[in-house]
């Protein structure tokens, strides 16, 4: 049985995820040990990212400095506020690590059995669009992450509810061999949620405000 075909990554947003829905019985015991499976490839994202990885670290304020979780955060503002300029090579290691990012939080979040590559795009598509950065305000990055606030405080909510769904999945799998379809779009919608956020308020690719929705 091949596996479902995910919808198109939507054009609407320069900031866009989907994750192919596993047909096939979901490996039990892999996600019965999942939260220890993860441990040696989190410890490389945490080594790249700086700093510790959990489901809610897109949006529980810890990304503040001259990174923000791994992305140039700072440097980035001064660079668009005084030279209106976005380097090519801190946007490719930006998409790297996000698709990177989401490939690990895809395994620890049951959505996926199959092991997270470094590399390999895998069922995670993760896409960030090159801004044009002419059209960017040089002002507004002083502020996105402020209003991004009511993002936050959201997602903050979604995180918890995505939290029990887990649980939930979790004794699915283990007694059926599947993660319920319409929990599993829930969780993806969740992570979607915060990579918009990510893209507007840190990794700074558009002036346009992000859609409060689970939806493509």
């Amino acid at each position: 049985m091949t596996e479902a075909t995910t919808p198109a990554l939507s054009p609407t947003y320069p900031a866009s995820l989907s994750i192919d829905y596993p047909e096939r019985t979901r490996g039990r015991f892999t996600c019965f040990f999942r939260v220890f499976a993860v441990i040696p490839i989190a410890i490389v994202l945490g080594l790249l990212a700086g700093g510790g990885l959990s489901f809610g670290e897109h949006y529980e304020g810890w990304r503040t400095g001259a990174t923000a979780g791994g992305f140039v955060f700072l440097p980035l503002v001064l660079m668009i506020l005084f030279r209106q300029k976005y380097p090519g090579w801190w946007f490719d290691w930006s998409r790297s690590l996000a698709r990177f990012s989401y490939r690990v939080m895809a395994y620890l979040l049951l959505l996926r059995d199959e092991y997270p590559s470094t590399d390999e795009e895998q069922a995670v598509h993760l896409e960030l669009v090159y801004p044009d950065v002419g059209t960017l305000s040089r002002g507004m990055p002083l502020v996105k992450w402020f209003l991004a606030i009511p993002h936050y405080l959201a997602l903050a909510c979604l995180a918890i509810a995505a939290f029990f769904v887990l649980i939930i999945a979790w004794f699915a799998i283990l007694f059926t061999g599947r993660f319920p379809q319409g929990l599993f779009d829930f969780v993806v919608g969740v992570m979607r949620w915060g990579l918009r956020v990510d893209a507007y308020a840190f990794l700074l690719l558009t002036d346009k405000y992000p859609a409060f929705s689970l939806e493509p």
